[in-house]
């Protein structure tokens, strides 16, 4: 009874993740556990019961009941078959243990084995769901094999009070890792709608200005490279690279006449024009992407000798990130074909950064982007075929943040 409303509760509160598909599963334990016990038709039995209530709770379809029933209780009778076959003698023998550590394994394989089976109906390979599923597998069998034998030695060393505080553990964890899988599914949903707005934004921006996204991808390439050969750690290439990415977001609330091409803009343009890092910033902290991401934006145009916008902050006060952007923005700016100008060679680009070097950019950063141009071929040093998608790589992100 005590195993059975284990699984019973359990089975409302089981958790799984949807990177790994790998199952936390209470209820299988206690299937494992009543093997060890009690014999095959108790351990099919209590997860009849606790799909059964399952049922009665949730009211999912019907006809997936008699599915679950096979695909849980089926590998119970099997295992608990062949852990009878093996006569593992006393509950505190090796030969127990190892008995019940074979019939929790063969629980999971044959699980996955009818899973695959059922896939198979829906047209998908048997081989595919296999191999898709094993590394899942191997982590399933690392995680609940243990589990299995830890709880199966408190009850057999503190008999009816193990049993209860063993199972009082599996309920718990079970819940908590739903708590966990819930919060990252949140987190995921939030992260997936933080970033479809930046890159929808980002989008229609390009369609304002045909340039904006492909821009926006080469600043954050380049910058990336920069950061990551200045001896940058990974989190800090991949904040410099995602504030690449975004460094001109505030463009989108600039006016429509500021973005036409061959307009002559007047002093009015020119000050909504100078807000954009502000704005940009501002966007980003509205979306929930706060902190240092908001504040390189809000940076990137500030210049080293403190005459740059929106605060005229000199070379120490500047963010390391937004003196890289400015460097790869300029760069990008002067030798693509999409600007507004007659793009130049990248061989006259290097020398206008470097003219410029300590007074608008920093020359650490110019002579780092000079050697990485000097091993690279033409399409690297002209990113005219930068790809704001690929740089984005929107599901890498959206996995990264709910993970984190």
């Amino acid at each position: 009874m005590v195993l059975a409303l284990s699984a019973v509760f359990a089975n409302l509160f089981d958790a799984y993740t949807d990177a790994e598909r790998v199952s936390l599963s209470g209820a299988a334990l206690a299937g494992i556990l009543a093997i060890a016990f009690f014999g095959p038709a108790a351990a099919f039995a209590i997860i009849a019961i606790a799909e059964v209530i399952s049922w009665l709770v949730e009211r999912y379809r019907l006809e997936s009941v008699p599915v679950n029933l096979l695909g849980g209780g089926g590998p119970m009778l099997i295992a608990g078959t062949v852990f009878e076959a093996l006569e593992p003698g006393d509950d505190a023998s090796p030969g127990f243990f190892l008995a019940l550590a074979l019939a929790a394994m063969l629980v999971l394989v044959l699980n996955l084995l009818f899973l695959a089976c059922l896939r198979t109906v829906d047209g998908v390979t048997f081989r595919s769901v296999v191999v898709g599923a094993s590394r899942a597998l191997l982590v399933s069998l690392a995680i609940n094999v243990p589990l299995a034998l830890a709880a199966a030695g408190l009850i057999v060393e503190l008999g009816t009070a193990g049993s209860v505080f063993a199972v009082i553990s599996l309920v718990a964890f079970g819940y908590m890792a739903n708590l966990v899988a819930t919060a990252r599914h949140r987190s995921r949903q939030y992260a997936s709608l933080s970033w479809g707005v930046l890159s929808g934004l980002l989008r229609t921006l390009d369609i304002r200005d045909p340039r904006a996204a492909r821009h926006a991808a080469a600043v954050a390439a380049f910058s990336r490279d920069i950061a990551r050969a200045s001896g940058m750690g990974p989190q800090e290439c991949e904040l410099v690279h995602t504030a690449g990415l975004l460094h001109d977001i505030g463009h989108f609330a600039l006016s429509d006449r500021v973005a036409e091409r061959g307009r002559v803009l007047n002093d009015e343009d020119w000050t909504a024009i100078r807000r954009h890092p502000e704005l940009g910033a501002d966007m980003l902290r509205d979306l929930g992407l706060y902190g240092p991401v908001a504040e390189i934006v809000h940076a990137h145009h500030e210049r080293i000798d403190g005459r740059g916008y929106p605060d005229r902050l000199k070379a120490d006060r500047i963010p390391e990130a937004a003196k890289i952007i400015a460097v790869a923005e300029v760069y990008d700016t002067l030798t693509a074909h999409d600007t507004y100008r007659t793009p130049v060679s990248s061989f006259e680009a290097l020398t206008e950064l470097r003219r410029v070097s300590g007074t608008q950019l920093d020359g650490r950063y110019v002579e780092i982007l000079a050697e990485l141009l000097a091993g690279s071929d033409i399409t690297y040093r002209h990113a005219d075929a930068a790809d704001f998608g690929r740089e984005l790589d929107l599901e890498r992100r959206i996995n990264e943040a709910a993970a984190t």
